[in-house]
């Protein structure tokens, strides 16, 4: 609940930054795309763990399930710079 308020508090502060700076929309939407291109970064981060996580399963089958596990918790903290890219695409553009 904490969390919650704590992050809509943030998106508040920011939406009212975005919204005060007077740039152009074409400044804008220049900020958004690269904004977005963190998601192209974080998807080329993925599948290098994952590529390196079944290598290191095919060497070792017997610790699949510990490699496997650690891939996923890597690969979902990678993930959040996308989401955090995304959601300042869309601030901008807003």
């Amino acid at each position: 609940m904490d969390f919650m308020m704590i992050l809509n508090n943030v998106f508040a502060f920011l939406e009212e930054v975005v919204s005060g700076i007077s740039i152009g929309s074409g400044l804008k939407a220049i900020g958004a795309g690269l904004a977005v291109f963190t998601g192209f970064a974080a998807a080329i981060g993925e599948g290098n763990v994952a590529a390196h996580a079944v290598d290191a399963m095919a060497r070792q089958p017997e610790m699949a399930g510990n490699i496997r596990t650690t891939m996923l918790i890597g690969q979902a903290v990678s993930e959040t710079t996308g989401l955090y890219g995304l959601i300042i695409a869309i601030l901008l553009v807003m």
